[in-house]
């Protein structure tokens, strides 16, 4: 199923006998029961202010798409939203509907903060076929309801987008990024606690521990990247040997889209925790790859198939996700972490109010 308009749209979820399973580009692994329906047919910007700093996209839009019309008014999406095709082994175009259903959001987070954070109205179809809209093009006309808020990261089980309208920013003038020398990542989570503490407005802090190196990136005006980045080089250097890396952009894009587990096998987890206890997590996830985002409040795990990362880890404040994995792991294992009994009733609550029949992605969330 490929509805071409939202009203169709609408008439096709309306008329459904059965769940479905919600697609836009196929590119992030989404897995469940029933005929897949896919939003690739509504597809193309509907609206772009650049002066206003504002964008309203039909959801199935490719995000190439958009970030190609940013980028001729010197803008960008700024929370740098990840591509999985790499990691999954997966084709197709990463959808604008996508990102905002599974609110992805890359290193940049730290600073900017996250999809949900720059996204300003949602037009989505709930279960029962009826159209909805929430929100508008300023953050201020959001009303009972955070609707916005819940449709970001709700993976299509609270609705199916047709349109979002998003906060977009200027694109930096520079970009520079320091590697610090570190031995472990108790030291690199203090390396980038200080970079992030800072005055200088650091727009990444990652950790490498196969080149065993705290890395921190700085953006702006050329002459503000430089001044900025000497202060804080001269800051850092207390901790470990400090260095200028070359190819700032390619370096984050790796780390955006986990590049180093391409073309690995086992499975991917990807671990949301408090900073101060990621030496901890890293140590008892007991992983054959690790790669540290958000100064330690996102680490990425390679275990062998079938490892319940889950098992290993025991109890924490935070939450893992299973990623990549065989169907049968996935379907043993689930792909979000169990809720708390009071926050799955709520969760199921909303479902019900947002999709009384159980028909978008059902098992999904758990």
């Amino acid at each position: 199923m490929r509805p071409e308009t939202e009203a169709e749209l609408a008439e096709t979820v309306a008329g459904l006998n059965g769940p479905v399973r919600i697609v836009g580009g196929s590119t992030r692994g989404v897995f469940g029961e029933g005929q897949e329906l896919c939003t690739t047919g509504l597809r193309g910007i509907e609206l772009y202010e650049p002066g206003a700093l504002t964008l309203v996209a039909k959801a199935g839009t490719p995000v190439a798409e958009i970030e190609a019309a940013l980028a001729a008014e010197g803008q960008r999406l700024a929370f740098e939203p990840m591509d999985h095709r790499g990691l999954l082994g997966t084709r197709g175009e990463p959808t604008i509907g996508g990102v905002v259903a599974a609110n992805v959001s890359g290193p940049r987070r730290v600073q900017a903060g996250a999809c949900r954070d720059f996204l300003l109205g949602v037009r989505y179809v709930d279960g029962t076929g009826q159209i909805v809209k929430n929100g508008g093009r300023v953050m201020k006309n959001v009303t009972g309801y955070d609707l916005v808020k819940l449709m970001a990261g709700s993976w299509g089980t609270l609705g199916l987008l047709s349109e979002v309208s998003l906060k977009v920013l200027p694109q930096s003038e520079a970009e520079t990024t320091l590697a610090v020398r570190v031995p472990d990542v108790e030291r690199a989570v203090q390396v980038s606690s200080v970079g992030l503490g800072s005055p200088f407005e650091v727009t990444g802090a990652a950790y490498d521990p196969a080149a065993g190196q705290a890395l921190l990136r700085i953006e702006g005006f050329a002459d503000w990247v430089d001044y900025r980045t000497g202060r804080l080089g001269a800051l850092l250097a207390e901790h470990g040997d400090v260095e200028r890396v070359g190819e700032s952009g390619a370096v984050w894009r790796a780390i955006r889209d986990v590049e180093m587990f391409h073309g690995t096998t086992g499975d991917v987890w990807r671990i949301s925790v408090t900073p101060k206890e990621a030496p901890g997590i890293a140590a008892r996830a007991e992983a054959e790859k690790l790669l540290f985002d958000w100064g330690g409040g996102l680490i990425w795990a390679l275990v062998p198939e079938g490892a319940d990362l889950r098992a290993r880890l025991g109890a924490f404040d935070g939450h893992a996700t299973l990623v990549r994995a065989s169907e049968e792991t996935r379907a043993s294992l689930g792909m979000f972490q169990p809720e708390p009994p009071a926050l799955a009733a709520l969760s199921n609550g909303l479902r019900q109010r947002f999709d009384p029949r159980g028909l978008f992605n059902p098992g999904l969330m758990g």
